[in-house]
């Protein structure tokens, strides 16, 4: 795990080294300041001495300049550092996530991604900055006070020795019981953000169903199961301050007695014994030693949360894409043609049910063929293996000839068009939203495929034509239209292969039935595929195939489909009564 996220830490890694130098030169000035405060009290103010106040007077101020200056110039590096690691991390996580296959995104919910990108890197973000300045100024504060305590008493130094063990298992025992909680919460987080998420995705529906009483309760649920979390580990926490209060308290009451009595013994002469400075000084490496341990508690909490999130982190930077290139990659993409050849699928590997089950699927290039079949029969998990989008468990994809898995993923998707049953729009113009298909397309293109998927028609109505700026997702256009602009952003691709997923479903039977006039005449050596649940759109296909339960029913031409396939003369005639036709 450690060696996975320091390679995010790169351009950053001098960074955290000068900040932990920075941090341990600060503890060593900051370790010299009791001992100049002493020679204060022992060689000036004892002894009326002016000059000696005034000469450990200055060392004083210059160290404590010092100790200001590297504790600032750390703070700032250790923020730097832990910023910039955090950044290459999101950067290094959203780009391996974007190499995922959907298999790998189907093992992850996009609500643990989003918080894994946000509030884990944040934590660990948090809990860098601390280990890189001040795990190490803690240790380094505590040995060195250590050995300058000695170096004055060696007998009331010992009580550090007592109090230190006690102040460790006690926050040991404290952090030890955090962790599970903060397990459990980093869990929690991924259901609230599923909550939010799914809730404004589905806000219409929300709002229809008057369903908003409902939606808030589920949010307070898992949002009062976060708070119950945190609030037993910060109840667990506060021990620390306690914990720390008591051992402060009893090693001062410690420091006082012995060190009044060594002073008496010694009558204040720094030769046979201890003296008044001495004694200052010793409380002040007593509160130093404790301060950092309790610094060093609170550091082990941090690092209890940011264990459940590096590990988080790690796995999605481990997670390798389930589909890769192979090793020597084929270039280009002859043809459109495609053949399924006994291929079964399932989407997990121990599943005992297939999903598709021995296809053998004969397509020429420039074919139009439609697939129908009833909902859960396949037709979508059938097309995802053309693209590679999934890998066959069984049997073999060609285009063009060769099998998929052989060509280079970049040239395949982009001979293959494929308007997903689910296809999104961004935020951007109606332009930049095209542009996706081909970036570098002309105005002219742009219209022409526009035009293709009757889609022309709409946009020049709209207040800045193809400049008009969409929303998120395509809120501020209609369902009909949104399916078209998906439609038009494949045709730009100019791809050999057009999949059309249930793409038309939104828009009225004489659009679709213009899209498919247009596909025709202007892109007949294209491969076009369309799913669809109206007959309608694929009755004039060069094939049509039926799909029943992932099973090839029935492949032909509509009018043969209608005498020998049930299936699809049932469709076929409920249609016909549904739209009141006679025929």
């Amino acid at each position: 795990m450690l060696k996975t996220l320091y390679k995010s830490l790169r351009e950053h890694n001098k960074g955290s080294v000068l900040t932990m130098i920075l941090a341990t030169l600060e503890a060593l000035f900051e370790i010299i300041i009791p001992l100049c405060m002493a020679e204060i009290i022992d060689l000036g103010v004892e002894k009326g001495n002016m000059n000696a106040v005034i000469k450990y007077g200055i060392a004083l101020a210059i160290m404590a300049l010092l100790e200001l200056s590297t504790g600032m110039l750390s703070a700032a590096t250790a923020a730097k550092a832990s910023a910039g690691f955090a950044a290459n991390l999101r950067e290094d996580m959203y780009d391996n996530v974007q190499t995922f296959a959907f298999s790998n995104i189907d093992k992850f919910s996009t609500s643990s991604i989003v918080t894994r990108l946000t509030t884990d890197v944040t934590n660990l973000q948090n809990a860098y900055q601390m280990i890189i300045k001040m795990a190490i100024r803690g240790p380094i504060m505590i040995v060195f006070a250590m050995v300058v305590s000695f170096g004055i008493s060696r007998e009331i130094s010992l009580i550090f020795l007592l109090l230190i063990p006690v102040l460790a298992v006690g926050l040991i025992a404290i952090v030890r019981a955090v962790h599970p909680v903060f397990q459990r919460v980093f869990h929690t987080y991924d259901k609230l953000n599923n909550i939010v998420q799914e809730d404004l995705r589905g806000i219409r529906v929300v709002k229809s169903f008057n369903q908003q009483g409902y939606e808030i309760d589920k949010f307070n649920d898992i949002s009062k199961k976060i708070y119950m979390d945190f609030a037993k580990a910060e109840q667990l926490l506060a021990l620390n301050s306690p914990l720390m209060q008591l051992c402060m308290y009893a090693c001062m009451i410690m420091i006082s007695w012995l060190g009044a009595k060594a002073i008496v013994a010694s009558g204040n002469d720094a030769v046979s014994g201890l003296t008044t400075g001495n004694l200052t000084a010793l409380f002040t490496y007593a509160i130093q030693i404790l301060m950092s341990l309790m610094l060093l508690s609170m550091i082990f909490a941090m690092l209890t949360i940011a264990r459940s999130a590096a590990e988080r982190i790690a796995e999605l930077l481990n997670e390798k894409t389930d589909i890769q290139n192979p090793e020597s990659p084929v270039t280009s993409v002859t043809s459109g043609s495609i053949r399924f050849d006994r291929v079964s699928f399932t989407y997990a590997a121990k599943a005992e049910k297939k999903v598709i089950s021995d296809a053998n699927i004969e397509i020429a290039s420039g074919e139009t063929v439609g697939i129908i079949g009833g909902t859960g029969s396949s037709k979508t998990s059938l097309v995802q293996l053309i693209p590679r989008l999934y890998d066959t468990t069984k049997g073999t994809v060609s285009v063009g000839g060769i099998d998929v898995r052989r060509y280079d993923l970049d040239v395949l998707r982009n001979s293959v068009a494929m308007v997903l049953q689910k296809n999104e729009l961004f935020s951007g113009t109606v332009n930049e939203n095209l542009r996706w298909g081909n970036e570098n397309a002309t105005d002219e293109e742009i219209v022409e495929a526009c035009r293709l998927a009757c889609a022309d028609e709409f946009i020049s109505q709209m207040p800045e034509g193809y400049d008009t700026y969409i929303e998120q997702g395509g809120t501020n256009v209609s369902g009909g239209q949104k399916q078209r602009l998906c439609i038009a952003r494949a045709l730009l691709k100019k791809p050999k292969i057009l999949i059309l997923d249930d793409s038309t479903s939104a828009v009225d039977t004489r659009t679709d039935a213009q899209i498919q006039k247009a596909f025709a005449e202007f892109i007949p050596e294209t491969t076009k595929i369309i799913i669809a649940q109206r007959i309608s759109s694929v009755q004039h296909a060069d094939k049509i195939i039926v799909l029943d339960d992932g099973h090839i029913s029935a492949v032909g031409r509509h009018e043969e489909l209608l005498e020998n396939s049930v299936i699809y003369r049932e469709v076929f005639e409920s249609q016909q009564k549904g739209s009141g036709s006679d025929d």
